[in-house]
């Protein structure tokens, strides 16, 4: 007993003086221990809270101390100088919690949609059989394209856009399809275009490819199957009673095609009149048929599953022609109805841009939304309708609430022949003027219909107009070879037997000065090069300071890091003869593009007349004059020489776009504002 009570007078004094503790040996000394039967701890047991517990005079003296047992440390967790600061810590953390929350959903509430892929660089397009040749044969291919996908990636390219590559007697060099699912073996096998989707993916680029539905080749299987009447193929295209008198044939109509004389073709096995828009060896597909848009669905869903990252719908507007065959108006009433041949002579509102066309269009979107589902593997859908006029052009954009393209592909400057700044001015007006709210602008300079910007504005143009591409809102797109300036090739000594005029853009891409320009190791080439490449060539370029180029890849690079050219406002100051005269602005930003673009002769232009409160001295961004690159320029008088352009940058907190005069002036896509503050952009503005 004498034992005991010395224990627990051990524990009485630490307790009570609470100035010493020497770990958990106080805890050993009140260790329970199983009673002995009798004695007089055999009984009710009290624990140490009952032991030490209010009542005893000494609880007030009490101090937390190491080891002690949970019942005394509950004992102190109730007193209010422990529990508040506890309490106030847990409802901090859960405020803390809850306006993280709130604030990120506010962010994401304000914030504007991010760029996509196909918005946020520019397009590199290219036509296969003419960018490198990897076997020899004299005709570039797909493993052609893969070798050059580093160059590419010099030039900021952000999606790659490979014209038609399917097997093909090459009729029209791109629209004779015999097999929508085959490659034509002149480019190389389905193996060849698989690496090539995966090399292009692995470089972080993506890829889109033409597709032409409106029409087949008549060597396709559907069309041996349509003229022979064997089963659902029977209506596959579209077959007409006509008459043939002394071997002639009477057509049903005054329909022409494309390319001249009777859209309508009589076809012994059947002994019918098949319809053609473009050439004989092009019979049109029916797509009033379900079987036929099942088997273009078909096809698409193949591709994508290949990897495929979009498609650009060439000649959509053929797809349907009227049901009742009335001939279409002459242009020239006078004419003698026998005598037109020729197709800008007659208005083709039976055949083109018919009820129901933009159903289909918007059913291919359907489609490529089923593939789209995945983040980040959004599929896009361009569409190319060659002649239409701009309001129906527009319709490709679709409808506030049904989406048809993601943007219709604007080649209206791969028309222009005569440079002016108001032809130029009135290409870029019309677009944005009619292009649908919240929709996005794409501006290209040429393309394998078109003649070479050199050949049809001059070599002078090339730097100024890949300026003004990269400047304006949108995405830019570059037919290969306009980034080194390249020409038409002459119309001389081709092997091919088909129209010249839609050849002379496609001659080699010119690498180097060695034989055939670096395009092919062959004795020979389908095309012959230009016979200037042995200075207008990429080897040659990539290490000239002031070359096209050079100048190429700094816009592109400019493009990529400005929010300024991606995201801003396009205000148009002036345009006349000679000068194109805008600005790039944002909102939350004080920095300003004044881009400067004379079209015209040489000339003296007085920024102060069009902004006031401009500064008298202001910095040169980027010129296509790279001696003038980071000096500055007095505003009451600058100097531009004819196809020469600076991109000014200056600063001013008046933007031109709040004030009134310019409001008509000033346009923008996918609207956005930078908080420097929070260095995000936000889209209540």
């Amino acid at each position: 007993m004498a034992e005991d009570k010395g224990k627990r007078d051990s524990v009485g004094m630490s307790m009570k003086g609470g100035q010493t503790n020497n770990g958990f040996v106080q805890n050993e000394d009140i260790l329970e221990t199983d009673p002995e039967p009798g004695s007089p701890e055999d009984g009710p047991q009290h624990n140490a809270v009952d032991t030490f517990g209010p009542a005893g005079p000494e609880w007030k003296d009490v101090r937390p101390y190491a080891g002690m047992p949970k019942e005394v440390l509950f004992r102190f967790s109730r007193q209010a100088r422990y529990r508040v600061p506890r309490e106030v810590l847990f409802w901090l953390t859960v405020a803390s919690v809850l306006v993280l929350i709130a604030a990120t959903i506010a962010i994401i509430a304000v914030s504007p949609k991010c760029l996509d892929w196909w918005q946020a660089g520019p397009m590199y397009r290219i036509y296969p059989r003419s960018f490198k040749d990897s076997d020899k044969d004299g005709n570039g291919d797909l493993k052609g394209i893969q070798d050059k996908l580093d160059y590419l990636t010099t030039l900021n390219i952000k999606t790659v856009w490979i014209t038609s590559f399917y097997k093909s007697s090459l009729k029209d060099f791109r629209h004779g399809i015999e097999d929508f699912r085959e490659i034509d073996p002149i480019f190389g096998t389905m193996k060849n275009f698989e690496n090539l989707v995966a090399a292009i993916h692995d470089k972080g680029l993506k890829l889109i490819i033409d597709f032409i539905p409106n029409h087949t080749s008549d060597k396709h299987a559907w069309f041996q199957w349509s003229r022979n009447r064997t089963g659902k193929y029977t209506d596959y295209y579209i077959w007409h009673d006509c008459t043939r008198e002394n071997g002639k044939t009477i057509p049903p109509n005054n329909w022409l095609s494309v390319y001249g004389n009777s859209s309508w073709h009589f076809d012994e096995v059947r002994n019918q009149c098949y319809f053609h828009q473009f050439m004989k060896e092009q019979p049109d597909l029916n797509f009033r048929n379900p079987d036929v848009q099942e088997e273009i669905k078909e096809i698409i869903q193949f591709w994508l599953s290949k990897g495929v990252d979009g498609f650009s719908f060439d000649a959509v507007q053929f797809l349907l022609e009227a049901k009742h065959l009335r001939d279409e108006a002459q242009v020239n009433k006078t004419q003698i109805p026998d005598t037109v041949t020729h197709y800008s002579e007659l208005y083709h509102d039976f055949t083109t841009t018919q009820v129901g066309m933009h159903d289909i269009v918007r059913s291919f979107r359907q489609t490529m939304d089923q593939y789209s589902r995945e983040p980040g593997r959004y599929r896009f859908m361009g569409t190319e309708a060659h002649g239409e006029n701009i309001a129906k052009t527009m319709m490709y954009y679709g409808l506030p609430f049904i989406q048809e393209a993601d943007f219709p592909f604007n080649s209206y400057f791969g028309k222009l022949d005569m440079p002016s700044g108001n032809s130029v001015f009135e290409v870029i007006t019309s677009w944005m003027e009619n292009m649908p709210e919240e929709k996005w602008p794409n501006w290209m300079t040429g393309g394998p219909d078109n003649d070479r910007l050199t050949s049809r504005l001059g070599k002078q143009y090339v730097n100024i107009m890949n300026m003004l591409v990269f400047t304006l809102p949108g995405t830019p797109i570059t037919y290969y070879g306009e980034e080194i300036g390249m020409r038409n090739i002459l119309a001389t000594n081709l092997n091919e037997t088909y129209d010249v005029d839609t050849l002379l853009s496609k001659s080699p891409m010119q690498w180097d000065n060695s034989s055939n320009a670096g395009f092919s190791e062959g004795n020979h080439t389908w095309l012959p090069t230009s016979s200037d490449y042995h200075t207008v060539n990429v080897d040659v370029q990539k290490t000239q300071p002031r070359s096209a180029l050079k100048l190429y890849q700094e816009l592109s690079l400019l493009h990529a890091n400005e929010l300024l050219l991606s995201r801003g406002w396009f205000c148009y100051l002036r345009n006349d003869n000679h000068f194109v005269v805008y600005t790039r602005e944002l909102d939350g930003t004080d920095r300003v593009f004044l881009m400067v673009l004379n079209f015209g002769e040489l000339s003296v232009l007085n920024l102060k007349e069009m902004i006031s409160d401009i500064p008298t001295r202001v910095r040169i961004r980027l010129s296509t004059n790279s001696a003038y690159k980071g000096r500055e320029v007095d505003t009451h008088a600058i100097t531009l020489d004819k196809g020469e352009g600076l991109i000014l940058e200056y600063n001013t907190r008046n933007l031109l776009h709040h004030q009134t005069a310019f409001q008509d002036r000033c346009f923008v896509t996918n609207r956005a504002c930078y908080s420097s503050v929070l260095n995000i952009l936000y889209s209540l503005c």
